[in-house]
């Protein structure tokens, strides 16, 4: 009882790594669109831009994070009851929680910022399968293990052959 206590903490601890990790990279992911497309990655401005990075990605990942969090524990969960564990599920699952993302902001923006015009919508929803690719190399490839039953132990020596 103890021992599948302790793994559903454990895996519990390894979604949450899952995660943040998947919010840092799609942070990262929308920072290399948004410098690519206002023309930053010029030789003269290229290291204040990187210089920027390492602070800028955190803050927009925890953005990033508290936004996605509903539509991602529902692909989270979908994921787990169902036991996927292949990188193409978790990169359709990123794009779904994107564009669920989208639906739910689209109403709430200012006037002057659409959500659904085709390259920012584009680019969310290549920033949410990048998150789910990154959550499937922490966390995606042992989905559904905490379901699983452990192996039974097998003895270590053979007994005795009776001759």
């Amino acid at each position: 009882m103890m021992g599948r206590l302790l793994a559903y903490l454990i895996r519990l601890a390894i979604i949450l790594t899952g995660y943040v990790t998947a919010a840092l990279a799609a942070s990262a992911f929308i920072h290399l669109l948004f410098l690519g497309s206002a023309g930053f990655l010029d030789a003269d401005l290229q290291p204040v831009a990187w210089a920027a990075m390492p602070v800028s990605i955190p803050i927009v990942a925890l953005f990033v994070a508290y936004f996605v969090f509903v539509p991602s524990v529902v692909a989270i969960a979908v994921a787990e009851l169902l036991g996927r564990r292949d990188w193409l599920t978790y990169a359709v699952l990123g794009a779904a929680v994107a564009i669920a993302f989208i639906g739910m902001a689209s109403g709430n923006v200012d006037a002057g910022f659409d959500l659904t015009s085709t390259p920012l919508a584009l680019g969310i929803v290549g920033g949410g399968m990048v998150g789910g690719l990154a959550y499937w190399l922490i966390a995606g490839r042992g989905a559904g293990s905490w379901r699983s039953e452990p192996p039974p132990e097998l003895p270590t020596s053979p007994g005795p052959s009776g001759s």
